[in-house]
């Protein structure tokens, strides 16, 4: 038994063929395009790969269609994105989970190792951060625009390898149009008050990864000076200056990311009409670094 895998592109033509020669493994691969105007639709049909196109929404939203729209050969659906690459170890695990018929959980979360000027940023980057890779279609679902965030039908699973990020491959130029249209959609979705902002303190002492940082988020709501905090929490409370210069420049990246949110937020309140004020924080991203 194998796994069927699942990648949405748009423009990927940098990215892909690392990608696929990591995934060459299975043996139903399937791309779900937005349309890329580069080389993208013609390395993934080299490479054997269903193309599939569609125009481009929202992140749970397009991966939701490929999930339900598409018939895949296997059960188990593997879900990397263009800029990740899978080690042998952690295709071994999936394959093992795969070939097990018994196993509970609706889908699985891995850690990733996410690579910047040469090397892995593991303090930087707020490591680990666990991701949903490996679903059941039929047992998930998705939701959240950006940073989407996975709903199971069942027990969720962890893997113990780890897959490979590489979100710079690009240039920091691609880096920032990305995370200017995502500081655009957080700060929509702050100043029109439609995140969670009650702080659950239980879950900023949880063993839970994603439970703290859940956490940390609601408590992010109520602090000013946050693109401030945020760097010196992540270069000298997460340990950023261990990781040199490249931990350095990427806190102070982050840091920029959550600026741009602040100010957006602002700008859209006021364009609402609610009375001026001082800046306030809207929503940390689930993944610092998720294909960031």
């Amino acid at each position: 038994m194998s796994i069927s895998v699942l990648i949405m592109t748009l423009n990927e033509e940098v990215n892909l063929p690392a990608c696929l020669a990591s995934l060459s493994w299975s043996d139903d691969i399937v791309i779900l395009d937005s349309f890329s105007t580069d080389r993208t639709v013609e390395i993934a049909r080299a490479a054997g790969a269903r193309v599939y196109q569609r125009a481009y929404d929202t992140e749970d939203r397009q991966r939701m269609h490929g999930l339900t729209e598409i018939e895949f050969k296997y059960p188990w659906v593997y879900t990397p994105d263009a800029d990740e690459v899978t080690p042998p170890d952690l295709r071994d695990e999936m394959l093992a989970i795969a070939r097990d018929p018994s196993r509970p959980e609706a889908f699985f979360k891995a850690r990733y190792k996410n690579m910047f000027m040469g090397r892995w940023i593991r303090r930087s980057s707020l490591y680990p951060t666990w991701i949903t890779r490996l679903v059941r279609p039929d047992r998930v679902r998705f939701e959240r625009s950006v940073h989407s965030r996975c709903i199971g039908d069942g027990p969720t699973g962890e893997l113990k390898s780890h897959f490979v990020h590489y979100s710079f491959n690009k240039g920091l130029e691609a880096w920032y149009d990305k995370h200017n249209r995502y500081s655009s959609v957080e700060a929509d979705l702050s100043s029109s008050r439609r995140l969670e902002r009650k702080i659950d303190w239980a879950s900023l002492l949880s063993t839970k990864s994603d439970l703290r940082r859940r956490g940390l988020k609601a408590l992010s709501y109520r602090l000013p000076f946050r693109p401030t905090l945020r760097f010196l929490y992540m270069y000298l409370l997460r340990g950023g200056f261990l990781d040199g210069r490249p931990g350095y420049l990427y806190c102070r990246l982050l840091a920029a990311y959550e600026f741009m949110i602040v100010v957006k937020t602002e700008e859209q309140r006021q364009r609402l009409g609610d009375l001026p004020g001082e800046y306030s924080s809207c929503e940390t991203y689930d993944r610092v670094g998720q294909h960031q």
